[in-house]
């Protein structure tokens, strides 16, 4: 008979929310309902990142996850940054480290005018991300995705206007909390956890976990990109962990017993030990999921348990 006890730990990797607060109620609900009360309460939850831009109450996203460490003190709560929290933490100025702003401009220069980057007030001192992020892009269309670009390359003018502002308007910088900018400055690149199990064909696996947004990158010594990510050295125009997509879609052949769990992608998509957990995408119409390991089940917040 199994020790109750000794059963393994439950952990939830959260994929990118994009701005939608109703969607991520719906999600933490039906997470409660569906896991046992003392697993839930005691879960380690893992937020993949994106939780700005497309959809229209980032506010009151952040609202809500700066309060979990209080009203679920047992829990474990990780917040990945994603590309698009590190472009808004860019144009607010909460970046860590130093780095010289027009240092981060200049492999990407060509790209200024077509991409519309912000050159408002404090531009002058903003990372490339920052600038992409609240400028204007010429292109009213996104072919990528089939829908029209909301302001910016990164969607950012429902973000600006939940703050109460005007896309690229220099009054965000005050209109942020310093609570959210606490939470933008605080977010880790990567995450790492130990002796994490899972379930599979072949029985429950003790695993090491790696999380970071988009993946980790092919063909790089992954011990020297965990360090680089752990600093948060922003001196680099990008971030390719945090947004790159072919080039970190797989796991380092290196990584051995690693689950390795990102977000980003706008897809669902298992294989093996590599879990991409983005099912929304910042699309209004698709839900946002998450994933429960050891059981690997998927709760979305369209689920209905009733």
């Amino acid at each position: 008979m199994t020790d109750p006890n000794n059963k393994p730990r439950t952990v939830i990797c959260v994929g990118d929310i994009h701005g939608y607060v109703t969607k991520l109620l719906n999600l933490w609900s039906n997470l409660q309902s569906q896991i046992d009360p003392d697993s839930f309460n005691t879960a380690t939850v893992i937020f993949l990142g994106d939780y700005c831009d497309r959809g229209p109450d980032t506010r009151k996203v952040i609202d809500f996850l700066i309060t979990l460490p209080k009203r679920y003190s047992n829990q474990k709560h990780v917040f990945l940054s994603g590309n698009h929290d590190f472009a808004f933490g860019g144009f607010v100025g909460v970046l860590a480290g130093e780095f010289e702003a027009k240092e981060t401009w200049m492999e990407y220069a060509d790209n200024e005018e077509r991409e519309g980057w912000y050159k408002g007030e404090g531009y002058e001192k903003m990372h490339l991300q920052g600038r992409r992020w609240g400028g204007w892009i010429k292109a009213k269309f996104n072919a990528a995705k089939g829908i029209d670009y909301k302001g910016s390359i990164y969607d950012a003018a429902p973000t600006f206007e939940s703050y109460g502002v005007a896309h690229g308007s220099s009054e965000l910088m005050k209109a942020v909390p310093e609570a959210h900018k606490k939470f933008l400055a605080d977010m880790v690149w990567v995450h790492e956890e130990d002796d994490v199990c899972i379930e599979t064909q072949e029985g429950v696996k003790h695993c090491k976990l790696i999380a970071v947004h988009a993946g980790l990158e092919r063909g790089k010594n992954v011990r020297e990109q965990l360090e680089f990510l752990k600093a948060k050295d922003a001196r680099v125009p990008k971030v390719t962990d945090l947004s790159g997509r072919k080039d970190v879609w797989d796991i380092p052949k290196e990584l051995t017993e690693t689950i390795l769990v990102s977000g980003h992608h706008g897809k669902l998509h298992i294989e093996g030990l590599r879990l991409i957990i983005d099912e929304g995408g910042g699309l209004e119409g698709n839900p946002v999921a998450a994933i429960v390991l050891p059981s690997m089940k998927i709760v979305r917040d369209t689920d209905n348990f009733s």
